[in-house]
């Protein structure tokens, strides 16, 4: 199946107060690790300037494999991005492309 993910995050002015050359260094940094899952395909998308409650930001994630995405959060979580306060998780929307008709599929095949 495939599942797709979005997550809302905020970052904080912490953030805005460092350079564009640090910022644009530790989101290399942060890349390189979503780089390191190539099971899961990361879009991003700044949403600051747009109506939105509580985050700036967010990503899509697709994948067929929940582990592989979660083990990315795991090491996102652990960078200085994360860990010094400059940004956090608001909420994560989760769904499963067309599962019904996985279920559809599979139900009619056990009866």
């Amino acid at each position: 199946m495939n599942y797709v993910f979005i997550v809302l995050v905020e970052f904080y002015p912490s953030w805005l107060a460092m350079t564009r050359e640090e910022r644009g260094k530790l989101a290399d940094e942060l890349k390189e690790v979503i780089l390191k899952y190539p099971e899961v395909h990361v879009r991003f998308f700044d949403a600051e300037a747009f109506p939105g409650k509580e985050y700036t930001d967010f990503l899509i994630c697709e994948t067929n494999n929940v582990q592989k995405y979660h083990y990315m959060w795991e090491e996102l979580r652990d960078h200085s991005v994360y860990t010094e306060g400059h940004m956090k998780i608001k909420d994560v929307i989760m769904g499963s492309e067309e599962a019904y008709k996985k279920f559809e599929e599979e139900s009619i095949t056990n009866q």
